[in-house]
């Protein structure tokens, strides 16, 4: 992996976190860097999971169905990562 595909891989991966965090309902307690973090996971996974499933991933454009499997294990990761950090919080 290059030094560009890892500033991709990050930027798309905040991008994917942000998304996913609109997504959830209600209000998500993690701060914004947990949710680039779980964003940039999220992104990986998801096209780990697209290649597993037969989407394909390396197209001449933008990878809509790729994204849209990122987007979902997103929007999950999120969801299981704010449950876990308000429970963490609240026993603080």
């Amino acid at each position: 992996m290059t030094v560009t595909g890892i500033i991709t891989a990050i930027i798309i991966g905040a991008i994917i976190g942000a998304l996913g965090r609109l997504v959830v309902p209600g209000r998500q307690p993690i701060p914004i860097w947990l949710t680039i973090v779980v964003g940039i996971a999220a992104a990986f996974v998801g096209t780990f999971i697209a290649r597993a499933i037969g989407i394909p991933t390396v197209t001449s454009g933008i990878d809509w169905l790729e994204l849209l499997v990122q987007l979902v294990v997103a929007v999950i990761a999120v969801a299981v990562v704010a449950g876990v950090y308000s429970r963490r919080c609240i026993r603080h």
